[in-house]
This record gives C-alpha cells, structure tokens and sequence, in this order.
C-alpha cells in the first residue's frame, strides 16, 4: 500500500513547481509572439522599401518612354536616299 502512495505522489509535481513550470512557458510563450511580431515588422518594412523603390523605378521609365516619344514624333524625317539611275 505505501508503494502505491510513493508511486502516486511521485508523478505529481508540487503546487509551486507547476507555478513556476506554467511561468516559464507563459514566459517562452510570450517571447516566441515578440519575435514572430518583430519579424512580421520587419518584413513589412522591406516589402514596402521595395515597393517605393519599383515606384520610383517605374515612374522614371515612364517619363524616359514619354520623352523618347516626344523626340521621335519630333525628329526630322531621314532624306531619302538618292537613287542611281540605271542608264539608257
């Protein structure tokens, strides 16, 4: 009989040791969610850089493209090429 008590409270764990046990876990918990919010900040971060900088990237391709344009509706027609006349 007093070998079963022994074997009973054995596996259970004291009231002071299951508080500190659900502490640390409490406390790993809490710092595994600052990290994931952290990385979640940071990646935004760089997805937005990354954004602003194709922005800037397009709009400076644009303005080149419409000023390309511009200058070839402008641009003075090629002379034609003088044809050799092919004799008589």
């Amino acid at each position: 009989m007093s070998d079963e008590k022994t074997q009973t409270t054995a596996f259970t764990p004291r009231p002071a040791q299951r508080d500190a046990a659900r502490k640390r876990a409490q406390n790993h918990f809490a710092a595994s969610e600052q990290r994931d919010t952290e990385v979640r900040k940071e990646i935004l971060r760089q997805q937005a850089a990354t954004a602003a900088r194709t922005a800037k990237l397009k709009a400076l391709r644009l303005e080149k493209e419409e000023a390309d344009r511009i200058a070839a509706a402008n641009a003075p027609k090629p002379a034609p090429k003088a044809r050799k006349k092919k004799p008589a």
